[in-house]
């Protein structure tokens, strides 16, 4: 059980973009709490997520490692940045130059891997598994509204995708209208509670470089905007390949200061995408959940 002292916990700043930003995610070993202890981590951390490590024995030569993901609104199934962040600092421990893992979470199996640079770390992931549908109008009905957008900004090819929870892929025109988005969050949240979704993934045109912008609202969760969403980028770069755009880099968190890029790698031999981010152990931290 904690200390008096408080749990100890590593802010670990997951997605940076060129050294900068990136979404700070609290990061710490498994101990029995309950779910509400966990809930209140982030929030007394300062971070929208808590992440939790629980290592495994090593009897097949590779460390492997479970993890459970945490808002202040309650557990979820799978967390992108949130798994880049204890990559992070599960490399940053083995103090090789190269670490790889087996990870497990929301019931699902998969390869994790990072390399340190200097104080930073790139990890990388497989992805679950994402189911693409086409939205239907009372979705459209009630999400589009509260999210401010109108018919000269919205693009076509709107998604609802799944890996682990459903949320809406929503193109807009270009960069310039999806920095202008002010969402109504009360009435964004009631529109995904009620229609189930995790939130809403807003995204601009990819270059012919697969360079784009993104904003993701996930109000439901307890996280009004997020820093950066690497599950949501997934199931965009699952939508995309079906146009024939393989690889993407995802500039997110320049609304909120806190520059972030996750990149995406669909794999030309099967349905697998590989995502990843740099990050950056910055300091520890203790709470009293």
């Amino acid at each position: 059980m904690p200390s008096a002292a408080g749990l100890p916990v590593a802010i670990v700043h997951a997605c940076l973009r060129d050294g900068r930003g990136g979404s700070p995610t609290a990061v710490l070993d498994e101990l029995p709490l309950s779910d509400d202890s966990r809930r209140r981590v982030p929030v007394l951390a300062g971070t929208s997520h808590a992440v939790f490590v629980s290592a495994h024995d090593d009897s097949a030569g590779v460390p492997a490692v479970s993890l459970r993901f945490f808002t202040a609104e309650g557990e979820l199934p799978a967390c992108g940045h949130g798994t880049v962040a204890a990559l992070a600092l599960l490399a940053r421990r083995a103090g090789r130059a190269e670490y790889g893992v087996t990870l497990r979470a929301g019931g699902r199996v998969f390869a994790g891997r990072a390399v340190r640079e200097r104080t930073y770390v790139r990890a990388a992931f497989v992805s679950g598994p994402v189911d693409l549908r086409e939205p239907t109008g009372i979705e459209l009905d009630l999400v589009l509204p509260a999210l401010g957008l109108t018919s000269a900004t919205l693009a076509s090819g709107i998604r609802v995708a799944s890996v682990g929870r459903p949320r809406l892929l929503v193109p807009v025109a270009g960069r310039s209208s999806l920095a202008a988005l002010a969402p109504d969050f009360d009435a964004l949240r009631t529109a995904c509670d009620r229609l189930g979704l995790l939130g809403c993934y807003v995204y601009s045109p990819p270059t012919p470089t697969g360079r784009l912008a993104a904003r993701m609202f996930a109000p439901s969760i307890g996280v009004e905007e997020d820093i950066a969403n690497a599950n949501s980028t997934a199931c965009l770069a699952a939508h995309l390949a079906g146009a024939g755009v393989t690889d993407i880099a995802v500039d997110m968190g320049d609304s909120l200061g806190s520059p972030s890029t996750v990149t995406a790698e669909h794999s030309p031999s099967g349905p697998l995408i590989h995502l990843g981010g740099t990050a950056e152990v910055t300091r520890g931290v203790r709470v009293r959940p």
